[in-house]
């Protein structure tokens, strides 16, 4: 019997990460801060360039960017880490997902978002006061943020539809 390869062993490892839906989660937010960081930069560097006074140019730059990094990781965990479940907002078995049903659930999936957000920045807060480095309360505020947030929209955005 022939060994694997390198290749096909990372192709294995990836196959088997992929059966773990909060890993998934995890690349997906992966993806979604390069996303936001690309168009942070390109917002403020090139499409609110002439925004004066400069000050302003952020607020608009980073709105943009969330924006931006929120759709694409909804899209992503929805079509990838959350691609087996049947959508709660959908009223039938077996109908395709209306406008409106797919806006009550990414509207679901920004609560839920913006609840990790919320979570991420009063631990950071709080266990900065509590004499922790702020650097190493960030790491773990955002661990168990996002271990909420992939919580909410498990059990939530993206929970199983409920059988009449």
């Amino acid at each position: 019997m022939n060994k694997p390869s390198l290749h096909e062993r990372l192709w294995q490892l990836i196959d088997w990460l992929h059966g773990f839906r909060y890993v998934r989660f995890g690349l997906v937010g992966a993806s979604g801060t390069v996303v936001n960081l690309a168009v942070l930069y390109t917002a403020h560097e090139f499409l609110f360039n002439a925004i004066e006074p400069t000050g302003s140019k952020p607020y608009f730059s980073l709105a943009l960017a969330i924006a931006v990094a929120t759709v694409n990781n909804f899209t992503w965990n929805r079509l990838w880490t959350w691609s087996d479940r049947l959508h709660a907002t959908a009223v039938e078995e077996g109908q395709r997902l209306s406008k409106r049903s797919l806006l009550a659930q990414v509207g679901q999936y920004a609560m839920a978002s913006w609840l990790g957000i919320l979570l991420q920045y009063a631990l950071t807060l709080w266990l900065t006061h509590m004499g922790m480095h702020y650097l190493l309360a960030n790491v773990i505020a955002i661990v168990i943020a996002s271990v909420s947030n992939f919580i909410a929209n498990d059990r939530w955005t993206f929970r199983h539809k409920r059988e009449p």
